[in-house]
Formats: structure tokens, C-alpha cells, sequence
């Protein structure tokens, strides 16, 4: 069977070092049409459930630990009976959100996650947050980028436990190795593409002091 992505946008708020932004939120499924993983879940659980359709689900992947990419998550996970993934460099994220819920198990660079016959890559993305990661899906020429790149630059930094420098080495030495007509699906926002955005250096010295909540930045 062919793997097809399913897409849900869910809205709420994201909060870090006290202040709090409202955003919009893309969720992303990848499977076949007996089972799924959804990368990121966020807000409410309830139309991730629908989009999920009765399949079983391997895994919640969680791109990384800010509240709004996992604030859905253990609801989620009870509703469908699933795992929790998360890079252990974001736990301390994870506990603001759940400090009575363990993760299940590890998202790890380099790790493979078989769904519908087919390999999603874990590509450890440091620098939004201390335990970001992309989901590479090759044999569908797209990867799954969370708040590591955007359409337009990198995602936002200038907050606790996020570093430039960091982010745009993680972009340069994990995503943009990639084919240019990768296809990038996002954490927020539209989707774009590996050569479009590698072309768009300029875009890569803009995500420094974004404010998340700004139209052109992300949490």
C-alpha cells in the first residue's frame, strides 16, 4: 500500500518564558489505510482522532517540546493507544506540560520508524530547541520540518534554550544535503521546498529575534 499524509490545522496558545501567543498549528499523519504515525499534536486531540480514521497508530512524534506541539499529545495517546516520541534533549519542555507523564519512548538521530512498509528517518535539528528533529520521509521526497525551517528562513530563536548559530548548522548540515525538490511540510504555516529555501540564504539571518507570535515567525 502507498503512503498518503493526512494534514489537520488545530489553534491555541503557546506559551515560554512567561509570555503567551496564539498560533496555528499543523499536524501531520503518514501511513497507509491500516496504520499511521502523527507527527505533532497539538491543542486538541478530538480531529487528530477523526483524521486518524480507526487506524492503528504507531506513534505520536512529537518535532520537539514546546507546549504547543505536545499539548494534545497524552490525550491523544489514551484516545488511540499509541507511544509518545520525543527527542530526550527537550524532557525538560515535556515536564512543563506533564510533570506526571512519562514520554514512552526516545525519539534518536539517525533512527528508522517503519509504517506502511516504508522508513521514516529521525534527523536530529538542534536549535529551536535543545531536542528538535525533522522526520524524513524519502520514498515520498518530503520531510517534516516542525519549527526547525520554515517557508521563508529558520524558525524562531532568542528564547530559552534556543541558539541561531546552532539552528542554522542543523539546517545546513541536516536539510539541506537533502534533494532540492524535497518538499518541506511545516509546524506552522505553508509548506515550501529544500531548494527554494536554500537559495533563500538571506532568509537564514531573519530568525533571530522573531517574535512567535508575528505572522512570519513560529513557536
Amino acid at each position: 500500500m502507498t503512503l498518503r499524509v493526512g494534514h489537520v490545522i488545530t489553534s491555541g496558545v503557546f506559551s515560554l518564558d512567561g509570555e503567551d501567543f496564539d498560533v496555528d498549528n499543523n499536524i501531520w499523519l503518514v501511513g497507509d489505510e491500516r496504520e499511521v504515525v502523527v507527527i505533532d499534536a497539538a491543542h486538541d486531540h478530538r480531529p487528530i482522532v477523526e483524521a486518524v480514521a480507526g487506524r492503528r497508530v504507531l506513534g505520536v512524534l512529537c518535532t520537539h517540546g514546546h507546549n504547543d506541539h505536545i499539548n494534545a499529545a497524552a490525550e491523544l495517546a489514551e484516545a488511540v493507544e499509541a507511544p509518545i516520541w520525543l527527542h530526550p534533549d527537550d524532557g525538560m519542555l515535556w515536564d512543563v506540560v506533564y510533570p506526571d507523564r512519562r514520554v514512552d519512548d526516545s525519539l534518536r538521530d539517525g533512527a528508522s520508524i517503519a509504517v506502511g512498509g516504508e522508513d521514516l528517518t529521525i534527523l536530529h535539528t538542534p536549535g529551536h530547541s535543545p531536542g528538535g528533529c525533522c522526520i524524513h520521509v524519502p520514498s515520498l521526497g518530503l520531510v517534516f520540518s516542525g519549527d526547525t525551517l520554515f517557508n521563508g528562513g529558520p524558525g524562531a530563536t532568542g528564547r530559552s534554550f534556543s541558539s541561531h548559530d546552532v539552528l542554522v548548522g542543523s539546517i545546513r548540515s541536516r536539510l539541506f544535503v537533502l534533494p532540492d525538490e524535497t518538499v518541506v511540510h511545516t509546524g506552522h504555516g505553508d509548506s515550501t521546498t529544500i531548494g527554494r529555501e536554500a537559495r533563500n540564504l538571506d532568509g537564514l539571518t531573519d530568525g533571530v529575534d522573531r517574535d512567535p507570535g508575528s505572522p512570519d515567525a513560529a513557536s
